[in-house]
């Protein structure tokens, strides 16, 4: 686990983490959610150790990461996708990774196979495109075959089908019982991908709960419903207790009624619906909600007409592998660990 208590960091009068407690469990995978400057980066660094927190801890299964004897065994992270030496081809970089902590050369050709970097292993990293380098990035986080990893915008740069492959990968990460905690402001990926959310704003905890419960706490659900017997739909439940407001398109909107409840008044006196729909927010609405007060860089509407503009793409590597490799110290080749 990764267990996190009173974490604080102060930069001179600036506080960017400020009191945060929490667990990221394994089994699961944890979404880290905050707008721009909510913390979020600084306080990955903290658990790895690259930056000092002011006060309060941060452990890793109980342990300082410093203290980890060959650290790649233990925690993966993408934190910087470029945070490479350029001048050092795919195949080097992950190999002098590898051998600092003990990890057999035939794990990166696994990971380099894994993550579609086969044909460019003896490319250098400088002419890497976006896409590329985080497939690299993620390479690395998976090189020690670790108990827990951690991911800071893992889709950055990735094609659609990038992207639905290491939300895949996240999952089954966790499958196999490892810790996974993944930060990004891709809320429609957050939704399919995470489990459990923690968010912050402005350093501080604002919620530690299940991706329903948040959701549910944050926004309004209701059941939306359109008849052509309109009026009649109305009496009918009025004469039941439910209380319906209007809605757009001459619907009716009904809060803390079941769907199934409403669709049985009104087949019980034969009232035709053209819709009975439960609505709910996304995570993005309900996100957008819970951190409508703390955000801390607020963009204006607008602009010039080269807002929109873009570059073009090159085009990404192509998946390949469905699996991750074995559970965590079953490797099969090289030398084998035995962990308490």
């Amino acid at each position: 686990m990764i267990e996190l208590k009173g974490l604080t960091k102060h930069y001179g009068d600036k506080v960017a983490v400020d009191q945060l407690t929490f667990t990221v469990r394994p089994g699961i995978v944890t979404g880290f959610l905050g707008p721009n400057g909510a913390g979020k980066s600084t306080t990955m660094r903290m658990v790895l150790g690259l930056d000092n927190p002011t006060a309060g801890s941060v452990r890793i299964d109980g342990k300082h990461y410093r203290q980890l004897k060959d650290p790649l065994t233990y925690v993966g992270a993408l934190l910087d996708a470029k945070a490479m030496h350029g001048g050092r081809s795919a195949a080097n970089h992950l190999l002098c990774l590898a051998q600092s902590n003990g990890i057999p050369r035939a794990r990166v050709d696994e990971v380099l196979d894994l993550v579609g970097l086969t044909s460019v292993v003896k490319k250098r990293s400088r002419g890497f495109s976006l896409g590329m380098g985080q497939r690299l990035g993620i390479a690395a986080a998976l090189l020690g075959n670790p108990r827990i990893l951690m991911f800071d915008e893992p889709v950055n740069g990735l094609d659609p089908e990038g992207i639905h492959w290491i939300r895949h990968v996240m999952k089954r990460l966790a499958a196999q019982g490892r810790t996974v905690f993944v930060s990004s402001h891709l809320m429609s990926e957050m939704a399919l991908t995470a489990e459990h959310l923690v968010v912050i704003g402005k350093g501080r905890l604002l919620a530690d709960t299940s991706m329903a419960e948040f959701i549910q706490e944050n926004s309004r659900s209701y059941v939306r419903l359109r008849s052509p017997e309109r009026e009649r739909l109305l009496d009918v439940l009025h004469r039941a207790g439910v209380r319906a407001v209007a809605g757009p398109d001459g619907a009716l909107e009904v809060d803390g009624v079941p769907a199934e409840r409403l669709g049985e008044l009104a087949a019980a006196q034969r009232v035709v619906l053209h819709e009975l729909s439960p609505q709910q927010a996304s995570l993005e609405e309900a996100f957008m909600q819970l951190t409508a007060g703390v955000v801390e860089y607020h963009a204006r509407n607008g602009g010039g007409p080269a807002a929109g503009r873009r570059g073009p793409s090159r085009p990404a590597v192509p998946e390949r592998a469905l699996s991750v490799g074995p559970p965590p110290g079953s490797w099969g080749t090289g030398r084998q660990r035995k962990r308490s």
